[in-house]
């Protein structure tokens, strides 16, 4: 689209505009008082209050009056309109909702016409209850096209009667209030109709009652409504009172509490019957219900609304554009996608206009007639009708490929065999038969994938399936065979049937990987390379949606952001501590496993990995830490005063791996004035919330024997006596552990503090020799004390500990001469200067720098794949080993 419109005065742009609209130029002729004053003064935008300026001028119960206000200000609004877009002064967004502050005005001047004149004669409804008038559809969005028509649904909250001599019930009174609110609006005059008014979507439609109370609306909801209504109520909006009530039905009606991924099947049979109709009235070349027109550019944002609005609320929009943007920012789709899909929505919505200024007809057909088709391409700004139609089958292929990628399903081609025995009913799933179908569809190694599937599809559950879940699994498991093919992986294969029988009798999930493809790509994917992250979705296949996400590239947690969003989540449960710890374990696993994808998909090297399980600790700890202080003290949920927790070990270092502990310390600043039990229940509440088992796992694991004297010692102890611990009691190695502890969460002031303290006790000089002795002694104990694999990457020669041990040494001996050493940077970054400050060789630093990278990424690669301890093959590591160990030797000598 250009819109490329000629510099013009006013005149010639007023004469442009009646050119290409012979509407409005019959307008311009019955209405000879608006061109004058066009003319005169221009054509400025209408606002609502001009609008409510206009039909208030009408005398008070003249319904005439009222009835031929509400059709002049109609011409009045759609000539401004006509001429403003075709004359390039108005945006899509001014055109729509110009003509959508039309409807909702002279909705809510009708109703409240139709309710005044019943009432003189029969009462007002008992309460003060008003008519509420619903608008449904591009209505509800706030998005009308210039000659379309109202899709509306009258609703009252209760029944009962009215309170006149001539009494008559709420249902009548409503009904009769409806009626005449239609008229005022549909009626043909001799000034015209204001909008043509369609009742259609109201329960049971055309043979349902024309008003329904609220009890009745639910009672539709709950029995009667047909899946398809949901894509219909899901732009309804209250247009004339308060709709909170009206919302409170709607909204569990129309977005489901999980992910609605068995929605699709509906969504696919209402699209191909929307297709077939237009085909059957010979409206395939209709922008609107066309392939690539309107209507798919709104069924593609709308199915991840009715998928996913249930558990995201920011999808809970009225308008598409809206919507559209909410889904880019989620990754919901790919950017350029998304972006073509919104270029697409903005050019046919641009065209329905000038196609509907045209005559003022409700149509979305292209014209036949040849000029007809110049003037809609001149007012698109394109030189001729053919370069028109170039741009035009260009988006409307955009959006096709945007609108079929969501109900893209291939056959499982190589896996055809599999797909005739599992589908036919007299085929007996042998052990022997899978294995040659698994091997047909080109898995390696079928047998023991076969030994697997057949205890599955042989097994009394999987036979007593639903038909749709079978149907689903039918498809599924062949499908999962050529993916895990792909892979080269039997034992992903053998992972994806342990999801598929975790998920059997859950058809949303079945659904999702049956109509995305390349969710169960990537589920693939995640199972060849990890076993952990499998058997977690497995677990928790609510994290499948991870997977749904289509980000091109890692990009670094906005973790501000998704602590705002977080604590939003943990307030809207109240008090119920169960589902607040519950909202805590899924927000974890969530994002575990969205880094776990980032990893396994290149995306994310080992620092940036553990930085982001660090902030991810840390954030967790602070929603923890503000809710356990709530329970205690009351209040707002937030950082409790004069209370922190301090980090040690790998939360310390910012080192977290996927299964890593949080080693932490809880700390009271002794002047906060706090009560002593309220602090111990504090931290008792705060490390239960953390490690209790519930349905939805563990948060984490946390060992507290850090605290001064160990398992021995309080529960939480005070900066002083902290500090009295460390400067006369603690042992060497408690020391090697304060130079990886950190302010996590908490009272901020008091991180302050502690930090200034850790530097202090760090930074006192010490005999270098005779630390080192004590360390290294320290070293050769745990040796012989730890019965670990001698293959074991932490505790092998030129392994971890021989590393973090070396790096703490220097830190411990060398600080109060370099104080950069004292800044809790991690390993990584603390060898590195070592290096540049001459403390040690830089060649050495460097070599043991980069070879502790490789020994992280070590543990994290067996940490996805469920090992417990990494253990090195022959020669694994040789030479980040033998770097490690001349670190050894230049530290301790």
């Amino acid at each position: 689209m250009t819109d490329r419109i000629p510099p013009l005065s006013f005149p010639d742009a007023f004469e442009r505009t009646l050119r290409l609209s012979p509407f409005a130029r019959r307008l311009a002729r019955s209405r000879p008082d608006l061109a004058d004053a066009f003319r005169a003064a221009g054509a400025p935008a209408l606002a609502r209050a001009d609008m409510q300026a206009a039909l208030a001028a009408a005398p008070a119960g003249d319904e005439a009056a009222l009835a031929r206000e509400l059709r002049r200000l109609r011409a009045r609004t759609l000539l401004t309109l006509v001429h403003r877009d075709l004359s390039g002064e108005a945006s899509l967004e001014e055109v729509v909702r110009t003509v959508s502050d039309l409807a909702e005005t002279g909705v809510a001047f009708a109703a409240d016409h139709a309710e005044r004149s019943l009432a003189e004669t029969h009462g007002a409804p008992a309460g003060g209850e008003r008519i509420l008038v619903v608008g449904m559809g591009k209505l509800g969005g706030r998005e009308l096209n210039v000659s379309s028509d109202v899709d509306l649904v009258f609703l009252h909250a209760s029944e009962g009667e009215t309170g006149g001599p001539r009494a008559i019930s709420h249902h009548e009174y409503f009904t009769r209030a409806g009626r005449k609110l239609i008229g005022l609006l549909a009626d043909v005059t001799a000034d015209g109709f204001v909008f043509r008014v369609d009742m259609r979507l109201r329960p049971y439609g055309d043979s349902g009652p024309l008003v329904s109370s609220f009890a009745a609306l639910e009672d539709y909801f709950i029995g009667q409504a047909r899946p398809w209504e949901r894509y219909a109520w899901l732009k309804g909006r209250v247009m004339n009172g308060p709709g909170e009530a009206v919302d409170a039905l709607v909204r569990p009606f129309v977005y489901r509490r999980y992910l609605d991924y068995g929605l699709l099947e509906s969504l696919r049979d209402l699209h191909g019957r929307i297709q077939a109709e237009a085909g059957r009235r010979g409206r395939t070349d209709d922008i609107k219900v066309g392939a690539g027109g309107i209507r798919e550019c709104e069924f593609a944002v709308q199915l991840f609304q009715l998928v996913r609005g249930g558990r995201d609320t920011g999808l809970q929009l009225h308008a598409t554009r809206e919507a559209l943007a909410a889904i880019g920012e989620r990754d919901l789709m790919p950017r350029d996608r998304v972006e073509a899909l919104g270029r697409a929505y903005e050019f046919l919505r641009r065209l329905e206009h000038r196609i509907q200024y045209y005559e003022d007809q409700q149509t979305q057909a292209l014209p036949v007639e040849g000029a007809h088709r110049a003037a809609i391409a001149e007012a698109m700004g394109y030189a001729d009708w053919e370069a028109l139609v170039v741009a035009l089958d260009a988006h409307r292929g955009a959006v096709q490929e945007a609108f079929s990628s969501l109900f893209e399903r291939r056959p499982a081609a190589r896996a055809a065999s599999l797909v005739a025995r599992l589908n036919d009913p007299q085929a007996t799933p042998t052990h022997e038969a899978l294995e040659e179908d698994l091997e047909s569809a080109g898995l390696p190694d079928g047998a023991p994938a076969a030994s697997r599937l057949s205890a599955y599809v042989t097994s009394k559950r999987y036979q007593g399936l639903a038909a749709t879940c079978r149907s689903r699994l039918d498809r599924l498991i062949p499908a999962a065979a050529e993916a895990a093919a792909q892979e080269g992986s039997g034992p992903a294969f053998a992972r994806l049937v342990d999801l598929f029988e975790a998920i059997d009798r859950r058809e949303s999930y079945l659904a999702l990987l049956d109509e995305y493809p390349q969710v169960l790509t990537r589920v693939t994917r995640l199972a060849a390379k990890s076993a952990w992250a499998a058997r977690l979705i497995a677990r928790h296949p609510i994290l499948l949606d991870e997977l749904t996400r289509t980000a091109a590239s890692f990009a670094a947690t906005d973790w501000a952001a998704e602590r705002r969003s977080l604590a939003a989540s943990c307030l809207a449960h109240g008090e119920d501590v169960e589902r607040l710890i519950d909202e805590l374990r899924h927000f974890k696993q969530r994002h575990v496993l969205r880094l776990a994808i980032a990893d396994v998909e290149g995306e994310l090297p080992v620092m940036a990995l553990s930085d982001e399980l660090s902030a991810l600790a840390d954030l967790l700890l602070e929603i923890v830490l503000a809710f356990a202080a709530r329970a205690v003290w009351g209040g707002e949920p937030e950082a409790p005063r004069g209370f922190a927790v301090i980090g040690y070990g790998k939360l310390g270092g910012k080192e977290l791996g996927y299964g890593s502990d949080l080693d932490i310390v809880f700390l009271f600043d002794e002047t906060a004035e706090r009560e002593p039990e309220k602090l111990a229940r504090l931290s008792q509440r705060a490390n239960t919330w953390l490690s209790s088992m519930t349905s939805a796992g563990v948060l984490y694991e946390t060992d507290l024997r850090l605290r001064p004297d160990g398992a021995a010692g309080l529960m939480v102890t005070s900066l002083e006596a902290f500090r009295d611990y460390q400067e006369k009691r603690a042992w060497t190695w408690e020391h090697q552990a304060l130079t990886r502890a950190r302010f996590c969460a908490g009272d901020r002031a008091l991180g302050v503090r502690f930090e200034a303290l850790r530097r202090e006790v760090l930074a006192k000089p010490r005999d270098g020799a005779k630390l080192r002795e004590e360390i290294a002694a320290m070293r050769a104990k745990m040796r012989a004390e730890v019965k670990a694999d001698p293959r074991d990457l932490k505790h092998v020669a030129g392994g971890v500990v021989d590393l973090e041990f070396a790096v703490q040494a220097l830190v411990l001996a060398e600080s109060h001469r370099h104080p950069p050493l004292l800044d809790n940077k991690g390993n990584h970054a603390l060898l590195r200067r070592a290096g540049e400050m001459g403390i040690l060789d830089p060649a050495v630093a460097d070599a043991a720098a980069d070879a502790y990278l490789a020994l992280r990424a070590r543990t994290h690669a067996a940490a996805l794949n469920d090992e417990e301890t990494a253990l090195l093959g022959p020669d694994e590591l040789a030479a980040e080993r033998e770097a490690v160990t001349r670190l050894w030797k230049a530290v301790f000598g």
